[in-house]
């Protein structure tokens, strides 16, 4: 899956440890799902679209 935390996160110029802490997950969840090896969680892709106040659309795309 497609994603584009990666850019979101540099506009805001938050470390993946930063986004990582707003979404309640490790760094490595966030490192992983920006490099395409993990896809993530339903609550969590919504906790990310609240996040960045976009749809889940916005930010995931499916291959």
């Amino acid at each position: 899956m497609k994603n584009r935390l990666k850019v979101l996160r540099a506009e805001r110029d938050w470390t993946q440890a930063d986004l990582a802490e707003r979404l309640d997950v490790s760094r490595q969840t966030i490192n992983a799902i920006e490099k395409g090896k993990f896809d993530p969680s339903l609550p969590l892709a919504f906790k990310a679209a609240r996040l960045f106040k976009l749809t889940i659309e916005d930010i995931f795309q499916d291959e």
